[in-house]
């Protein structure tokens, strides 16, 4: 076994006996113990070199693609969402409707 498979194997069995809860737990512990320790403009810095590092990965245009992508398919959530509220209002108006 290698060591990412055991790694896998015990993130696999912690998370069946703590559930994602225990995840968003210690990541907040972490994430405050970070801020404390280094302050909280340090995720701006870290956050600025990740994204400098994705654009030389990646191209100028990445941030632009996934925005439209991340865009596109919030409005077709949207749009799905509407249809799904008229269907039971057309239900219910053939429903009440007269019979020719």
């Amino acid at each position: 076994m290698t060591v990412a498979e055991a790694g896998r194997m015990g993130g696999r069995l912690v998370s069946e006996k703590y559930g994602p809860e225990f995840y968003e737990k210690i990541g907040k512990k972490g994430g405050s113990s970070t801020a404390n320790k280094y302050g909280p403009e340090f995720f701006g810095r870290i956050g600025k070199k990740g994204g400098r590092a994705v654009t030389a990965k990646y191209g100028a245009g990445h941030f632009e693609r996934i925005g439209r992508k991340g865009g596109q398919k919030v409005a077709d959530l949207i749009e799905r969402a509407k249809s799904l509220e008229a269907a039971p209002e057309e239900q219910a108006k053939e429903a009440t409707a007269p019979a020719e």
